[in-house]
């Protein structure tokens, strides 16, 4: 195990692309003592940790035909665009089991980055028994406007993306010295501003919580300033990125199985590529 930190965007459906990166982790070896994840990079951040290599790619397309799994009909019928008794019990459960016991022996630290919906502010909630924290899991992929609000301890959370999409900053102030970033987005990107009307939306839907809209209105700037902070650290060579080399069609929520196993191994060469490179920063 490196004693380094892990960082792991999220993205939705292109999170396919740190389920590449991850397998090929798995397939060298490489853990780190302290992951943190965030929505989609949290979800897979699990499956890497039980050590199951490819059920991150099995969940996010095998259903992909059920209607209780994605879609509209799963947001009229539950409140929630990925339906939550089946991704975080049936799934789990019985469909494609989770391994609670090889999860439980990883040494290190893994953390599920939150939005608090009072404060406004992140929170890293650590995963221990996933059996006893699937909550802080779901809360950290609960999307505005496309998943029910998940009370923890009495509190109102969201995705964690909303605060703090890609956790860099909190890695280093926990002490880890080197990181290593996975990024969902390409080479180049940088977010747009909300659209005026789904801000609109989002400030009609969390009327009792207008922190939701500040974050979303404002988040274009804290996510493209914590790019800037990325760069600066990646020539400086304090951190190592792995991030997508050219764009993808895939969208937040995708349901074409094609495109997603692209980048599903995208994410799995690019990680190769790159590994002799990788080793020499972990090991300098």
């Amino acid at each position: 195990m490196y004693h380094s930190g892990l960082v792991l965007e999220g993205g939705g459906m292109k999170g396919v692309y740190t389920a590449g990166v991850l397998d090929f982790f798995m397939d060298k070896g490489l853990m780190f003592s302290s992951i943190y994840g965030v929505s989609a990079g949290a979800c897979h951040m699990c499956s890497y940790l039980s050590r199951q290599r490819g059920r991150a790619l099995d969940i996010s397309i095998d259903y992909l035909d059920t209607n209780r799994y994605c879609g509209v009909e799963s947001l009229l019928l539950s409140g929630d665009v990925f339906n939550v008794d089946m991704c975080y019990h049936t799934i789990p459960d019985y469909l494609n089991p989770f391994d609670h016991e090889t999860f439980m022996k990883y040494e290190g630290k893994a953390y599920a980055v939150v939005t608090n919906l009072e404060t406004g502010k992140a929170e890293y909630m650590r995963l221990r028994d996933m059996k006893a924290d699937i909550d802080k899991l779901r809360a950290s992929a609960s999307l505005p406007l496309a998943a029910r609000i998940v009370k923890i301890d009495g509190k109102p959370y969201l995705d964690g993306g909303m605060s703090d999409s890609i956790p860099i900053q909190k890695a280093v102030l926990d002490g880890n010295r080197k990181n290593v970033v996975v990024l969902t987005k390409e080479v180049g990107f940088r977010r747009k501003p909300i659209d005026p009307a789904q801000l609109a939306l989002i400030k009609a839907r969390y009327v009792k919580y207008p922190k939701v809209a500040e974050l979303m209105e404002n988040r274009y700037i804290a996510y493209n300033e914590c790019l800037d902070y990325i760069e600066r650290l990646e020539r400086k060579g304090q951190i190592f990125v792995i991030r997508p080399q050219k764009p993808s069609q895939v969208g937040r929520i995708e349901r074409d199985k094609k495109k997603l196993k692209a980048l599903y191994r995208q994410g799995y060469v690019e990680a190769r590529e790159c590994y002799d490179a990788l080793m020499r920063y972990l090991e300098k």
